[in-house]
């Protein structure tokens, strides 16, 4: 099986509009990035490069796929560009030796189950009313009294506290 060695992936020039309905805080590009850092989706543009041994199968590990810029083999003082046979896994078959792969990922519009993700994780990132990072808070005023635990790592369980995680299954991996 063919492994990876390296993956670059540029940032996108543009995130995909906040859904209707979604909050101003945080700013879009963070909860857009967050997603997409725990999905294998892109719904926008980027450059994406891998640096891939062979021997083996390889399907490129984010979809979809919009433009196959160069595949590349290293001859062992330079890139020479080369055209892999198809595998059966839609992947590539691939020789003895490292790979080079830059493609184009990313186009269309979020769907409803992520976009409804994206909702869930903003109104959850946006909680800062609640002394950010504090284990535990406490207040009194005369007879009213608030109380209150959250775990010092909320904000890194954001994904699956939110209920975002499961909307985003279906994406986790290239089907």
């Amino acid at each position: 099986m063919a492994e990876i060695l390296r993956q670059m992936e540029d940032v996108p020039g543009i995130y995909p509009p906040p859904p209707t309905g979604a909050t101003i805080p945080p700013h879009p590009d963070v909860v857009w990035s967050r997603i997409e850092n725990y999905i294998a989706y892109r719904w926008t543009t980027r450059q994406v490069k891998w640096i891939v041994e062979g021997p083996g199968e390889w399907v490129p590990p984010l979809s979809p796929i919009d433009l196959v810029v160069s595949i590349d083999i290293w001859n062992g003082s330079s890139w020479q560009s080369t055209t892999p046979d198809s595998g059966y896994l839609g992947g590539y078959c691939l020789n003895e030796g490292k790979y080079r792969f830059v493609m184009d990922i990313g186009n269309g519009s979020p769907p409803g189950a992520v976009n409804e993700a994206y909702l869930r994780l903003a109104k959850y990132m946006a909680e800062t009313d609640k002394k950010a990072g504090a284990s535990s808070y406490s207040a009194e005023l005369d007879i009213l009294k608030e109380a209150y635990t959250r775990s010092p790592s909320w904000m890194a369980k954001a994904m699956q506290n939110s209920g975002a995680a499961d909307l985003l299954r279906p994406y986790r991996r290239v089907s």
